[in-house]
């Protein structure tokens, strides 16, 4: 085979066990012999479109067998596939649809209405063929040809465009090649010790790095099952474990929160539970508690999505010994946590983390300034606080970026302030998270109105309803007269968090 591409695994796994199930979706079941030949026909069906080796090929949806299968049929062609959050606004999905050039999208029926309202409004002028799932696209996939296909893709080649928000206020497109995906899965081969006969629950979206990367690619590499679940409920997923003897899941701790809250949380059959991935932010106590009663562990981790997304990984042997850190570096990844100078931070001192391995993105998509100040000599920069131990674990102390993480998904308040500005009477504003029982933390914004404005803060914050996603939008406002600033006219956050991180007062009302 030419391909060395992730675009041939199902050809790979079907040469080896065809019969084996490689995805459950809502009570259907594909093989790998059936996934490959799918993927064959879809792949054939973009290229007499026009699909060729480099073309963005997006999907906008929740988790799908067509998630998959077009990531899959791209791969195959020398193509680049887009994942699109399905969590995003219109303005938000055609900014990365027309920024990574994507001439063709697989979408949900449920996006359908807002796709078309994009080309209406001409927002995405480089899509030139757009399918919605179901029977348009079965049809495609029925009409085509199941002939040998065998594109030449080589490890360098850019497999996956992922957008992640940056502190600029507009997202960014990791450029993740076949190498890069593959070394990741590798890893979590090697550090989980996932089992050929493992049964992956997948509840987590596909469209963000973990779920695939840490998930459903190296499940699929090893030839075990993905139950491929559209959106989480823990009643639900209580009884896929049971129908599927589900041996692995990842989650963030929202979720894992939720299923122990579950009513029948108790009494369900959970022994079949082998891993339990966990990222996205620390696992509070209590829940490590919860879990321990039922016999569980967790298994917690740190990355993002330039890492495609693993960095460090805390395994089952150290699990309890070493909770709340986040482990030690995967296999084929280096980590460093240094001071300012890039010179290595002592034991217990906390300084910048720093991560190298062949799992590294190739950079991001056409920003070549913003590339090459991500990398100090060939390190990439996470922008992130931690600190080791004497035994080597790391534990993630901060967030140098300002980044708040709600319920497992990441906000970045230049985003968020960028859209509030748009607001008529905001004057200037401010976003930092605030300690939320249920999210772990949500956005709070401050704002300085204009002179004479009295807009409340609910018309503030309903501004931003369609133009940002909603996990984005602040959970509440506060009015200011004026925000913190250095000598030098920056911004001061700390000086922010301490007069408005607590419970809000005043809301609606300047002061």
């Amino acid at each position: 085979m030419r391909n060395e591409g992730l675009g041939f695994w199902p050809a790979r796994r079907a040469r080896k066990t065809p019969h084996r199930t490689a995805l459950i979706h809502e009570g259907r079941t594909l093989t790998y012999a059936g996934l490959h030949s799918r993927v064959l026909r879809l792949a054939h069906a973009l290229r007499a479109n026009g699909v060729r080796r480099g073309d963005r090929v997006a999907h906008l949806g929740p988790n799908h067998p067509a998630f998959l299968e077009t990531f899959f049929a791209a791969g195959a062609l020398g193509a680049v596939f887009v994942p699109l959050n399905a969590r995003l606004s219109g303005p938000e999905i055609a900014y990365q649809l027309a920024d990574a050039g994507a001439g063709t999208l697989i979408h949900s029926p449920a996006h359908t209405a807002l796709v078309t309202g994009l080309r209406q409004a001409g927002q995405t002028p480089s899509l030139g063929r757009v399918v919605e799932v179901g029977a348009a696209y079965e049809e495609l996939i029925e009409g085509s040809v199941e002939e040998p296909l065998d594109e030449a893709v080589v490890p360098d080649d850019v497999c996956l465009l992922m957008y992640t928000s940056g502190t600029t206020g507009r997202p960014k497109g990791a450029m993740l090649t076949h190498a890069n995906l593959t070394w990741n899965a590798v890893n979590v081969l090697v550090d989980a010790d996932l089992a050929a006969d493992t049964v992956a629950l997948v509840c987590a979206p596909l469209f963000h790095a973990a779920a695939l990367g840490m998930l459903a690619l190296p499940v699929l590499l090893k030839g075990g099952t993905c139950v491929l679940v559209e959106s989480f409920d823990p009643a639900r997923a209580l009884e896929l474990v049971e129908q599927h003897g589900v041996s692995v899941m990842f989650g963030v701790p929202t979720m894992y929160d939720r299923l122990a809250r579950e009513p029948r949380w108790e009494a369900a059959d959970l022994s079949s539970l082998r891993i339990l991935m966990c990222g996205g932010a620390p696992v509070p106590t209590p829940l490590i508690e919860a879990y321990a009663r039922r016999g569980l562990a967790f298994q917690q981790g740190y990355g993002m999505t330039e890492a495609s997304p693993g960095a460090l990984y805390l395994d089952a042997e150290h699990a309890a010994r070493k909770a709340g850190t986040a482990g030690v570096p995967h296999f084929f990844t280096d980590v460093r946590v240094v001071r300012p100078d890039l010179t290595p931070a002592a034991v217990g001192e906390t300084g910048e983390v720093l991560v190298r391995g062949p799992h590294v993105m190739a950079g991001y998509w056409q920003l070549p300034e913003e590339t090459a100040a991500a990398f100090a000599d060939g390190w990439f920069r996470t922008g992130d606080a931690a600190r080791v131990d004497a035994d080597g674990f790391v534990t993630i102390a901060d967030r140098l970026k300002d980044m708040i993480i709600s319920g497992g998904e990441n906000v970045y308040p230049a985003e968020v302030e960028s859209a509030l500005l748009g607001h008529p009477d905001v004057l200037e504003c401010a976003v930092i998270g605030v300690p939320d029982a249920r999210w772990g933390e949500v956005p709070r914004a401050v704002a300085v109105l204009r002179e004479g404005a009295t807009v409340t803060a609910d018309e503030v914050l309903g501004f931003l309803a369609g133009r940002l996603a909603k996990y984005k939008i602040p959970a509440s406002l506060v009015f200011a007269r004026e925000l913190p600033r250095t000598a030098s006219g920056k911004l001061h956050k700390p000086s922010l968090r301490r007069e408005h991180g607590g419970a809000p007062t005043d809301e609606g009302v300047p002061r």
